[in-house]
């Protein structure tokens, strides 16, 4: 490859867009690639303990998710303790949506270990405006996902 290739176009002119599919076929074969290549190494125990490890309560951390999977999730920090989900649209009210937040402070299943946020905007005027959530969301929401891990660790102990 030339030296010209690497440079920017001239003003003016337009950049071309890279094939799609040539885009494709590069991204399959560096999959491929990336998959064979460690195909014969043990995973390490670093790399293990990344996945697996849990940072916080492991029921109030699975009562969470269990509470928000009918929203899309945006973000997830299992070593942190934090959920933010995604905009969601109910869709009986497609002039509102709503986003939260869950943060699990402790490695204890207590009522002051969870703390969920919330985040509402309405559609006015052709744009996403930000309104109050309504009263009760936020401490109902925290009241199911204890509930929820509750129920988790009976089920767990065996009772």
């Amino acid at each position: 490859m030339t030296d010209h290739h690497r440079l920017p176009p001239a003003p003016g002119r337009p950049l071309r867009p890279f094939p799609r599919n040539a885009l494709l076929v590069a991204l399959g074969l560096g999959l491929a690639l990336a998959g064979c290549a460690g195909r014969n190494k043990a995973p390490s125990p670093a790399a293990a303990t990344q996945v697996t490890q849990i940072g916080v309560n492991s029921f109030l951390w699975r009562a969470s998710l269990e509470t928000l999977q009918f929203m899309p999730i945006a973000q997830v920090d299992s070593a942190g303790g934090v959920i933010v989900t995604d905009w969601f649209q109910n869709p009986g009210q497609a002039d509102e949506r709503i986003k939260v937040t869950v943060a699990i402070m402790d490695g204890a299943l207590r009522a002051d270990a969870v703390q969920v946020s919330a985040n509402r905007q309405v559609f006015q005027n052709g744009r996403w405006v930000e309104a109050p959530v309504r009263a009760g969301t936020v401490q109902r929401l925290e009241e199911i996902i204890l509930q929820r891990a509750r129920a988790l660790r009976q089920a767990a102990v065996g009772g």
